[in-house]
Formats: C-alpha cells, structure tokens, sequence
C-alpha cells in the first residue's frame, strides 16, 4: 500500500484546523478571491514593515525582522483559506484560480522586495543579492509549472514550492528576531586565524534566503528537464 506523502498529512491535517474559521468567513460573506486579495494586503504590510526597519531602525534593531516574519507566516496562512473557502463554499471557478495564482506572484514579489530593501538599506549588500536570486528562482518555479501544465504536463515535483517558501522565510525572520532580543542585533562570531566573522546575528535569515537561492532554481531548473522529459514521450 502506497504511503500519503508527509506533505499532504501535514495538509490535511491543517485544514482540520482551519475549516471552523473557514466555515466562519464563508458565514460572514467572503468570497475566495477577498480571502486572496486579504493575503496580498498582508504581503504588503511585510513590504512596509521591512522598509520601515531599512528606514527607521538601525542595523543591529532586528525587531523588525522578526515582526515581518510573523505576518509573512499569517499571510501564508491565507494562501491555504482562499481555496478552502472555495471547495466549502462551492464558489470555485476558474477565474478564481487564475486570480490565486496571480496575486500570489504579486505578495511575493511585494515580500522579496521589502526584504532586498531592508538588506541594502543596511548595506547587506551580498545577502541582498541572494535574496534577489531567491526571488528569480521562486518565479521561475512557478512559471516552469505554469507554462508546463499550459502543455498538458503535471510538473508539481521539487523542493520550495510556495508553502516551503512562506515558511522559510517566515520562521527564519522570527527566530532571527528572537534571537537578536537575547544575543544582540550586533552580535559577530570571529575565529582565529579568519579576517572576517564567519557569523552575525542577521545570518539567522540571511543564511536560510541563500538555501533558497539555490534550492529555488535548481527546483525550477529540474522540472524545466522532467517537463522536456515528457514532451520527447508524446513526440
């Protein structure tokens, strides 16, 4: 017997959790695509929070990090409300869909582009550029699938998909945050014999975006090859 992928337990499992809000908002009048367009106004709001700590806060201040890891964590949480809110409420179609899709493109790269400004803005000007990376590679994972399937090919496989992405993003800012208010915004670890600290406080997030910049665009780089797999089959 075939085992259900932790991913799609995991799934389940919170959308148990989930239904009793889900049946209350379908209660109240909202419809699938204000759920959707409620997460990217959340989106935005990380956006104005990274700017705000880039602008207001000093380098060593991570506070703001943290706080935008938590809204990027309940904005994530919308992604998974609108289609829930659409299969309890039979109110999907397929403009609703088409609506999901871009308007997630649209929070996330409102998200990176507070993050890019906070990093410069605090001249992390190398994590920056693994942070822009993240960003092309996170789009690119969802165009490869978009325009696969636009080909009649399933291309779903890989890792960092858009939940993996949330979540990376989001506990890593927190934890970076959490940890600055014990150890320090500033804090630098240096080892003997290295010109450089091999570790800082921001390293919390930033090491976790560079992750991403990898994993995001070999993720799109192996279903661009399993999807050239599967046309050579129907040629």
């Amino acid at each position: 017997m075939e085992k259900t992928p932790l991913r799609i337990v995991l799934q389940q499992l919170i959308y148990k959790i989930i239904n009793p809000f889900v049946k209350f908002l379908i209660k109240i009048g909202f419809t699938p695509n204000a759920v959707t367009t409620t997460g990217l106004l959340l989106n935005v709001g990380v956006a104005v929070i990274f700017v705000m700590g880039a602008e207001e806060g000093n380098r060593g201040d991570l506070r703001y990090v943290g706080w935008a890891g938590a809204l990027v964590l309940f904005a994530g949480l919308f992604d998974m409300l609108d289609g829930q809110v659409a299969r309890l409420g039979n109110m999907s179609s397929k403009f609703g869909a088409l609506y999901d899709s871009v308007l997630d493109r649209y929070s996330e790269l409102i998200m990176f582009f507070g993050i890019c400004y906070y990093l410069i803005g605090h001249h992390y000007f190398l994590s920056s550029l693994f942070a822009f990376i993240a960003l092309i590679g996170s789009m690119m994972v969802s165009y490869v699938r978009a325009r696969a399937e636009g080909l009649g090919i399933d291309c779903k496989g890989g890792l960092m998909q858009r939940p993996e992405r949330v979540v990376t993003v989001g506990v890593a800012a927190i934890l970076c945050g959490i940890t600055a208010h014990y150890i320090g915004g500033d804090y630098k670890l240096f080892i003997p014999g290295i010109p450089f600290q091999v570790f800082e406080t921001i390293s919390i997030f930033t090491i976790p975006l560079t992750v991403m910049a990898v994993l995001t665009n070999i993720t799109a780089i192996n279903r661009l090859r399993e999807s050239k797999k599967e046309l050579e089959k129907q040629s």
